[in-house]
């Protein structure tokens, strides 16, 4: 239910992005359609830790699933679905998994992860098309949590930037993407 809930708000993005693919997106290495690509490349792995499954991505680099238009936007919702929909049996949660490589991994953190990918780069995507992501309170709370436990374990693997500070008593998103290395005013120039 965490990664469905996490997911929703991006879902209901996904059709607005069409007219802003090539805009640059908070996430500095990603245009729409860069960070839209690295989505698609990661969902199988994604899923694949849903199945104790280690399934390496489907090609060489993100680079190889340069998808353009409606095309993209359509496999972004169907992987994104996919991703959901094996997580959403409870086994899914249970014991250690991988996610796109051998090591293994507590399955909750796993999926903790997973819902914060969608969360923060849902949040990517709605603020290179000049939105705001809304997401629920109770989900906002969990991924703050995990992130919280494991930001600086993403820095040192050059996930997240440098933490930007924000007042602890800044909406949950801010503190979220403070944690991540983003500027929560950042805007599409």
């Amino acid at each position: 239910m965490l990664i469905e809930r996490a997911a929703a708000p991006l879902l209901a993005l996904i059709p607005a992005l069409e007219p802003h693919l090539d805009a640059q997106t908070p996430c500095t290495d990603y245009t729409v359609r860069g960070l839209i690509n690295h989505l698609l490349f990661w969902a199988p792995s994604l899923a694949g830790g849903a199945t104790k499954e280690a399934i390496a991505p489907p090609a060489a680099s993100e680079a190889d699933l340069d998808l353009t238009g409606g095309d993209c936007l359509a496999s972004l919702t169907a992987a994104v679905t996919t991703v959901v929909k094996a997580w959403s049996d409870p086994a899914a949660w249970q014991g250690v998994t991988h996610m796109g490589s051998p090591m293994e991994l507590p399955a909750e953190l796993v999926g903790s992860m997973i819902a914060g990918e969608f969360v923060v780069h849902g949040w990517d995507l709605a603020r290179a098309a000049g939105r705001d992501l809304d997401v629920d309170p109770d989900i906002e709370a969990e991924v703050e949590s995990g992130l919280a436990q494991n930001a600086e374990l993403g820095r040192q693997m050059g996930i997240f930037g440098p933490e930007v500070a924000v007042p602890d008593h800044a909406p949950a998103m801010h503190r979220i993407l403070g944690l991540t290395g983003r500027d929560p005013q950042w805007t599409v120039s």
